[in-house]
């Protein structure tokens, strides 16, 4: 079966509030006849949600934040937790990120803790895992995305896998204009969803959206959302100029 597509844009440390208003005012402008065939989020810094979800009212834009904690309160200085970010209207949140991981030493457990706490508020979490280059040259790039899977998603139920997003980016292709081919793609989001098959049956497996991230651009969105296991793209640096990824949404929306 072949799942609605997500394409969702990751501004990761870009944008001012006054930027983003400009950005996704001209992003909408450009998608006025969107056929809404797929979904189509954007991750703005903190500080520049509240100027993205004004800028996107009345768009099929969704506007989401780039990380949650795990708490709901408490003693975590320049953490948010689910709850306040449901207040701001937020509904989708990014989590698990490999420059989160990388840089601020998040982990499988924290990632399943953050998980469950947007979860329990309401919030739909796009989850991220991914390989190194080393892990893949070595030969461990199946092992470090099960331990991914299967820490990261302990004990979220088969429904809540339904009300979730997998964002599978290889860590080599982020940011350095290195793409996974499309063979290479598929396999890995292939093996991705033999895991939650493993997990919770193929039927909710099937149900799973996982998209690909990694240097995804107007060029090369076409060919790998055709893949059978590839629905959707979590975008960088296409995302940052309205003209890339409104030709990059179009590009995939002509294929639904």
């Amino acid at each position: 079966m072949k799942r609605r597509l997500f394409i969702a844009g990751n501004w990761k440390l870009n944008k001012t509030a006054a930027e983003t208003t400009e950005t996704v005012a001209d992003l909408k402008a450009k998608l006025a006849d969107f056929n809404g065939s797929l979904d189509v989020a954007l991750f703005p810094p903190f500080l520049s949600i509240a100027a993205g979800q004004a800028a996107a009212a009345g768009s099929p834009i969704g506007i989401g934040a780039q990380n949650v904690h795990f708490a709901e309160s408490g003693a975590y200085t320049g953490e948010l937790s689910a709850a306040m970010l449901k207040e701001a209207g937020i509904e989708l949140v990014i989590i698990g990120h490999s420059e989160r991981r990388q840089y601020f030493g998040e982990t499988n457990e924290t990632v399943n803790l953050r998980t469950k706490a947007a979860l329990a508020a309401g919030i739909k979490p796009f989850v991220c895992i991914g390989e190194t280059l080393e892990e893949r040259e070595g030969g461990n790039m199946e092992s470090v995305l099960k331990a991914q899977i299967v820490e990261g998603f302990a004990d979220i139920t088969a429904e809540q896998m339904t009300n979730l997003v997998v964002a599978y980016e290889p860590v080599w292709a982020i940011g350095t204009g290195v793409t996974a081919s499309p063979e290479q793609a598929q396999d890995t989001h292939a093996y991705i969803r033999s895991e939650f098959a493993a997990l919770y049956g193929q039927e909710v497996a099937d149900k799973v959206i996982i998209q690909y991230g990694g240097s995804v651009k107007p060029a090369n969105v076409a060919e790998l959302m055709s893949c059978e296991d590839i629905d959707g793209a979590l975008v960088g640096g296409a995302s940052l100029k309205a003209d890339d990824f409104s030709a990059l949404i179009l590009n995939a929306a002509a294929l639904s």
